[in-house]
């Protein structure tokens, strides 16, 4: 259930002032410009159905992720995501089918990135923006149903504190662009319940496909983007005992399309596990779509 988590903070990463192309699943280091805002609203359905157990358990995750971000300075971006939530978990269960599901808006993570290195020249620029973030317990985390408490998976929140940093590396010309980050999420105990803490590598190939040459009176560009996610999350831990059938390493494949204007963004992508090396019976991803836009002012 990593992948959850992975899907709606990847809403957090916005571009600059001016619409450029950018990473559809995690950050880049181009700036919100001083005073300005960028608005960001994505939508994301995951299907969790590879199931090796005879609970066939099939997981369904509907998502609606709004972000904004301000500029407070030319390097200090802020930004806040509060995502919405349709999780529904179907399984067999005493021989019977059953569905647990929940809905409602989840934790709310704010974020502070900053421009620490900056190197410019004509038609291209490089930067690193290091970041440092919270997650607030503002979902519910304590649902329940007829057959009891709702498993931490289908809850909307998770109940605690959770910090988060890495760094993220941009370099832009006026063809394509390339951006890589490292992130790491520590995750704390709630209701006698530790999500495994993550680590992250990922990187974003952005090309512009069309026009094919540049010139005066251009309105739109199109974008082909290719990405890659390497994800490792250690165990959970249920009462302070590590949880053998949590935890592991994915690698996910993204190949997406992004229609570029001077003030806008549309954009979607399909999120492949192409690797998955996950610890017992954890429950093991087939894919997500997401779709979304992106507004500067």
């Amino acid at each position: 259930m990593k992948t959850v988590v992975k899907a709606g903070l990847a809403a957090l990463w916005l571009g600059a002032g001016t619409a450029w192309s950018a990473p559809i699943t995690f950050n880049t280091a181009l700036p919100v410009h001083q005073g300005g805002y960028v608005l960001r609203e994505q939508f994301v359905f995951m299907k969790i159905a590879d199931d090796p157990t005879p609970a066939r358990r099939d997981m369904e995750v509907t998502g609606l992720v709004s972000v904004l971000g301000y500029g407070v300075t030319r390097d200090l971006a802020l930004f806040g995501m509060l995502p919405w939530f349709d999780k529904r978990l179907d399984m067999q269960m005493g021989g019977q089918d059953i569905a647990r599901s929940k809905q409602g808006f989840g934790d709310l993570t704010l974020l502070g990135r900053y421009t620490a290195y900056q190197y410019d020249a004509p038609g291209r620029t490089f930067r690193i923006a290091p970041f440092l973030g919270v997650k607030a317990p503002t979902g519910e985390d304590n649902a329940g149903d007829s057959f009891g408490r709702l498993p931490p998976q289908v809850q909307t929140g998770s109940g605690s504190w959770d910090a988060l940093a890495g760094a993220v590396l941009t370099y832009q010309t006026l063809d394509f662009q390339i951006d890589s980050q490292v992130s790491y999420k520590a995750n704390r105990e709630a209701n006698g319940f530790q999500a495994g803490n993550v680590v992250e590598l990922d990187g974003s190939l952005q090309y512009r496909l069309w026009p094919r040459s540049l010139g005066a009176g251009v309105p739109a560009f199109l974008y082909g983007v290719v990405e890659a996610n390497l994800v490792h999350a250690a165990k959970d831990r249920n009462g302070g005992i590590a949880d053998p059938n949590t935890g592991g390493t994915t690698l996910f494949i993204t190949p997406g399309l992004q229609y570029v204007t001077q003030k806008w963004i549309v954009e979607a992508g399909v999120q492949i596990p192409v690797v998955q090396n996950l610890n017992g019976t954890a429950l093991k991803s087939d894919y997500a779509f997401t779709a979304g836009f992106r507004i500067n002012f």
